[in-house]
């Protein structure tokens, strides 16, 4: 392997536990100093250009924006000043009226490259979503980025293995996970995260909104998995990891990697089974 490739093999990405409400000023600073210690792209959490409205019930016209609107411009213009790619996102106001918990991959020239919106809406204290966002049914998919393929879910789609397991089968190298969720449950989500990480073979990166919002007890580290399923843990706003390429590689040379996606076999099995919104009242959640 030459020297070049090897290069190409590293990532850099930078873990922001930051939110961003007010606009792009303080964002284009962080991201600047995410560039100047060498990271390629950053990662911020869970809408993170406004405040965590999913506290309550309460949905207001302000809280959506058409795609391309204010919040998105913002974050685009950031990520093109400081010259680094950007996974951010907002709450997205749709053509037919409706709304989606939209992520937005932009590149290191402020370009969209890919827009992944949330599948598995929660709704329980604290999290309202489902007053504010509709779930998606849009594709799950990879974008190209630096010779690494990658792909997104939205917090809670964590929970539920088939999109990182779709994204597996594109080949994708890095899942990105923005979240916003409470410490207490830290263990139970890097029980997923390792999980998912070890059977598709890829690294997961995921930051959370960093503090409590409107009383719930949002909070807790930045967190990078890698595709053996190895948890780094990062406390501080701004951590700087290098990612592998090569344990990619070598985790899909192992076992349980080098296993079989037969995805005709498993949508047929889906197409069998009905759509099952929620568990129904007295069954596990």
């Amino acid at each position: 392997m030459s020297l070049t490739e090897s290069k190409q093999m590293k990532l850099n990405i930078a873990l922001i536990a930051g939110t961003y409400p007010k606009g792009s000023p303080d964002l284009t600073t962080v991201l600047h100093q995410a560039h100047s210690r060498g990271a390629d792209l950053a990662l911020l959490p869970e809408c993170p250009a406004q405040p965590w409205v999913a506290a309550t019930s309460k949905a207001t016209p302000l809280d959506a924006e058409p795609a391309g609107g204010p919040r998105e411009s913002r974050q685009a213009a950031a990520a093109q000043a400081a010259e680094i790619a950007l996974l951010g996102g907002s709450i997205e106001h749709t053509e037919d009226g409706g709304r989606l918990n939209t992520a937005v991959f932009w590149d290191n020239h402020g370009r969209e490259q890919l827009r992944y919106s949330k599948m598995h809406i929660p709704d329980e204290p604290g999290f309202r979503e489902a007053a504010h966002y509709d779930p998606s049914t849009n594709a799950v998919q990879c974008v190209e980025y630096h010779g690494w393929r990658i792909g997104v879910q939205i917090c809670s789609d964590n929970q539920r293995p088939t999109g990182c397991q779709i994204l597996a089968a594109q080949e994708c190298d890095l899942i990105l996970n923005p979240r916003a969720t409470e410490r207490t449950f830290l263990d139970t989500w890097i029980t997923i995260w390792r999980a998912n990480a070890i059977t598709t073979g890829c690294w997961i990166a995921s930051v959370n909104r960093p503090e409590p919002e409107a009383g719930v007890p949002l909070g807790g580290p930045s967190v990078i998995i890698d595709p053996f399923g190895e948890v780094q843990l990062f406390e501080d706003p701004l951590a700087v990891i290098t990612l592998d390429q090569s344990r990619v590689i070598e985790a899909r040379q192992a076992y349980p990697g080098y296993l079989a996606i037969p995805s005709a076999t498993y949508a047929q099995l889906w197409q069998s089974i009905p759509t099952r919104q929620a568990w129904p009242h007295g069954e596990p959640r």
